[in-house]
């Protein structure tokens, strides 16, 4: 592989480890922080909070672009360290790619209709029925952690692709120059 796919395939592990690390980090985020300190308010708050962070994320193109290129890198990465011959490296690649997209795909079965259900009620300061906000907390909550996991999964499979990579660059590399004969 030559100098050209060389940087494609550091590119697009580099890429997608960052890009999963960042959703990593916000669902984390979510579960260890936001989701406990919105737990402490009423009701009519918990809704209110929701559906602002729920909006901005929404109508956020930064979010949405790692969002969905993270997907895209880590299958791209898969796909060209496949086509390289680095077999290892593709196939913890391809774990990463599938783990992530079985995110997004809690995401869009658990975690979008509930936000719409709340965004759906409309503004909350005048709501008289809060029943949902213990289905939303439940279900919503539960999906987030099995995002999370799912990413941090995702993630050390792309570290282990990148210490793999590394290691099988640098050996081509040492045969390259005559050091590794």
């Amino acid at each position: 592989m030559g100098t050209t796919g060389t940087r494609l395939s550091t590119a697009l592990l580099v890429l997608s480890t960052v890009l999963v690390g960042l959703m990593a980090g916000l669902f984390f985020a979510f579960d260890v922080s936001v989701m406990p300190g919105l737990a402490k308010t009423d009701d009519r708050t918990y809704v209110t909070a929701m559906q602002s962070f729920n909006a901005v994320i929404d109508g956020n193109p930064l979010f949405g672009t790692v969002f969905v290129v993270a997907l895209l890198a880590a299958f791209a990465a898969a796909f060209v360290e496949a086509r390289a011959g680095r077999r290892t490296v593709a196939l913890w690649a391809a774990v990463a790619a599938a783990a992530y997209l079985v995110v997004l795909v809690v995401t869009f079965a658990v975690n979008i209709p509930l936000n719409n259900e709340l965004a759906d009620l409309g503004d909350a300061a005048k709501l008289t029925d809060f029943s949902i906000v213990e289905k939303f907390k439940g279900t919503w909550e539960t999906a987030n952690i099995v995002r999370t996991l799912l990413c941090a999964a995702a993630l050390t499979a792309l570290a282990r692709a990148l210490v793999l990579y590394g290691r099988a660059a640098g050996a081509v590399g040492a045969v390259a120059s005559g050091r590794g004969r």
